[in-house]
Parts: structure tokens; C-alpha cells; sequence
């Protein structure tokens, strides 16, 4: 019995190699992941979603294999969620399962696993940050998101370590509540350490697009704008906003 058992596993891992070799032929990738799929157990499902993971030669095959994985996980309901979230907490790539996941669960479900990615992404420097960037962008998406549950989860990365995730976020928050978004914007835009003009003219772009009130820090987000050289030239501030000249 429990050489057979053993014989089983070895069997699954071989199958998941193959599933996930990006040399391999489309076909013989194929097989494996449709192999996977007739299983459907908690582990060869796990194993589906580690194609995820894998960018094999070929873009065109590549991008047609992970839909086909994602409509096999949603087309499972309920029994993918627990290798699916499984997969997501070591994933460097979200983008994907996280199509999935809007769609195998409920929003409850979906904010307690998705907090626990954010959890796990604090701001600050990371050697990859795609992982953080893949969830802003799909959160920031999400229409089941009020607009104080996006810009309560983004609004910490607008001064993050790392250039594209802070550019990511900015870009998250716009069309937000106004209201909101202004302070951690404000915040973003005036803070010493920031140079790069790249945010600086989104923060100032998504202030002016929003109308967003910038109350007593009006002065302040003025002499910002005068000091970044072409945005003065393009941006003032008229009426506690941001306006186009």
C-alpha cells in the first residue's frame, strides 16, 4: 500500500514536470495539464496552477495555455480555491490566478485572501516587485471594491521603495473618491524623497483629472508644482484644485 502510494505521487510530480516545462512541446504541456485536470486532486490541481508560473518559448501558446487553465480552475468551483491559494502565497505572477479567484469566490473570501497577500507585500524594498504590482493593478480593477477599500489597501504604496509599484498605485487610485485619494496623494507628492518627475506629473495628473481638494496643503502642492520645472508649465492651482492651464 504504501509503495503504491509512493509510485502514485512520483507518477503526479512527473505529470506537473511535464505540465510545467517550458522547453517541452505544446502538446506534450498540453497533455499533461488536461491529464492534471481528469485527476482533480487538491495536489494536481496545485499543479495546474504552477503553469502559471512558467513563461514557455512561445507567447502566443504560452498565453493560450494559462486561459485554458483558468477556465479548467473556474470550471472546478470550489475545489480549486484551497490549491489556488495555496499556489498564490509563494507566486511571483498574480495576474492570473487572481482571474480565478474573482471568479471561483465571494467577496468576503476574496478580501481575507487578498489581505493576506498585502500582508505579506508591506511597502518597502523587495527584489521583485511584480508580485505586489500584478495585485494592485488587478485590485484596483475589481468592481466589487468600494472605493475606500481600494484606496485604504493602495494608498500605503504610493510612497513605496520601488518606482513601478509607486506608479502603480497612483494610477490604482485615479477615478477613486476624490475625497480619498487626495491625502495620500498629497502626501506622495510632497515628500522630499521622491524625485522622480515620472510620479510626480501622474500624482499631479490624477489630482487635476479627479478635481480632488487640496484644502489647507493648496499652497504647499502650488510650490510643488512651480518646482518641477515643465509641470508648472502645464498644471496650476486654482481653487484648492488642480487644473490644466
Amino acid at each position: 500500500m504504501v509503495f503504491g502510494l509512493f509510485s502514485k505521487e512520483k507518477s503526479l510530480q512527473k505529470t506537473i514536470e511535464k505540465a510545467t516545462n517550458k522547453l517541452a512541446q505544446q502538446v506534450d504541456r498540453m497533455g499533461a495539464l488536461e491529464k492534471l485536470r481528469e485527476e482533480a486532486t487538491e495536489e494536481a490541481l496545485f499543479g495546474l496552477c504552477k503553469r502559471f508560473g512558467v513563461t514557455s518559448m512561445k507567447g502566443v501558446e504560452d498565453e493560450q495555455e494559462k486561459h485554458w487553465v483558468v477556465e479548467t480552475l473556474v470550471a472546478k468551483g470550489s475545489a480549486a480555491l484551497p490549491p489556488l491559494v495555496k499556489y498564490m502565497k509563494g507566486a511571483q505572477q498574480l495576474a492570473f490566478p487572481l482571474r480565478v479567484l474573482e471568479r471561483i469566490a465571494d467577496k468576503p473570501k476574496v478580501l481575507e485572501v487578498v489581505d493576506e497577500i498585502f500582508a505579506s507585500e508591506p511597502p518597502g524594498y523587495v527584489r521583485m516587485p511584480e508580485r505586489r504590482i500584478d495585485l494592485m493593478r488587478w485590485y484596483s480593477e475589481w468592481k466589487p471594491a468600494t472605493d475606500a477599500e481600494v484606496v485604504d489597501r493602495l494608498a500605503p504604496y504610493v510612497v513605496d521603495f520601488d518606482e513601478n509599484s509607486r506608479f502603480t498605485a497612483i494610477e490604482g487610485l485615479d477615478g477613486k473618491d476624490p475625497e480619498k485619494i487626495a491625502p495620500p496623494l498629497i502626501t506622495a507628492l510632497l515628500r522630499p524623497e521622491e524625485e522622480s518627475g515620472r510620479i510626480k506629473r501622474t500624482i499631479v495628473e490624477v489630482l487635476a483629472k479627479s478635481k480632488a481638494p487640496l484644502g489647507d496643503q493648496a499652497a504647499h502642492v502650488t510650490a510643488a508644482i512651480q518646482g518641477a520645472g515643465p509641470l508648472a508649465d502645464d498644471f496650476k492651482v486654482d481653487g484648492a484644485i488642480v487644473k490644466k492651464r
